[in-house]
């Protein structure tokens, strides 16, 4: 990956300004440039060199933006045709989350939001209806995830987090909660590859806890204290993420080459792919 840095007006870095590889400054612009042309699932960008001529960077620097971006799953790359914006993540397929941000606080607190509705419900709705092999596939999961935060294992415990949220999902027996679920989870892991590098915000104990306290809440029955304690799960996340965002110093809002002098996109033109002038 690049080395390069984003260095501040007047050209000397300061303590107050953190580290960021020129990919992920580049990776950003490009997310902001999607949604300001309002492209959708299927429409082109720019070439590889149209894009780098655009937002005043290397070629080297964009091409590792865009890898990152299509392993993610927010551009598909196809051999001698162009890059492309990908299809939306998840069963529930809405071709507005193309112009999720991963990377805008605005965006991630919306989506948290969103998370807690939608992942109360569901506890809700599994505390009423999981059977028996549900409620120990629930047990089990908040189990290994707090194994996992005990050892201070972050991939083991990303991997029992995902079980766990899924399994609830699952004991809710509604598809579209289900599918909902996993759509919010996926989009949530690209902020984290995107804007915590993969370090999972907050305490990987506290949240270990509160699976088994949900999972014992839906093994006894409890809708009401199921929903209640998948809520105050997902307000530590968001006070985690919050604190996290807060941390990073991120100018999350700049519209795309604000900050740096860049030209503004051109407007998207006839067929969905944006115009470029020749160089």
């Amino acid at each position: 990956m690049s080395g390069e840095r984003d260095v501040p007006p007047g050209g000397a870095e300061t303590a107050a300004v953190p580290y960021r590889p020129g990919y992920e400054v580049v990776a950003e612009q490009l997310l902001t440039y999607v949604a300001e042309q309002n492209l959708m699932p299927g429409d082109r960008l720019p070439t590889e060199q149209g894009l780098a001529q655009l937002l005043g960077t290397t070629r080297n620097v964009t091409r590792e933006a865009i890898k990152v971006l299509a392993g993610i799953g927010r551009l598909t790359v196809r051999k001698g045709a162009g890059i492309f914006v990908a299809a939306s993540p998840g069963a529930l397929n809405d071709d507005r989350l193309a112009h999720f941000q991963p990377t805008r606080k605005e965006h991630v607190m919306m989506l948290i939001d969103y998370r807690q509705l939608i992942e109360s419900d569901t506890a809700h709705k599994a505390a009423a209806l999981a059977t028996p092999l549900e409620v120990r596939a629930i047990g089990k999961s908040a189990e290994v995830s707090l194994v996992a935060a005990l050892a201070d294992d972050i991939p083991a415990f990303a991997d029992a987090d995902e079980r766990f949220h899924d399994s609830v999902g699952a004991a809710a027996h509604n598809v579209f909660l289900r599918s909902s679920v996993t759509t919010i989870r996926r989009l949530m892991s690209q902020t984290d590859i995107l804007l915590f590098h993969g370090d999972i915000p907050g305490s990987l104990d506290v949240a270990a806890r509160q699976h088994l306290a949900i999972a014992e809440a839906i093994a006894s029955g409890s809708a009401e204290k199921a929903a209640e304690l998948m809520r105050e799960h997902i307000d530590t996340t968001r006070h985690q993420v919050e604190r996290k965002i807060r941390d990073r110093l991120f100018n999350l809002t700049a519209p795309v080459g604000a900050a740096r002098g860049l030209r503004r996109p051109p407007q998207k033109g006839h067929g969905g792919s944006p115009q470029t002038s020749a160089p």
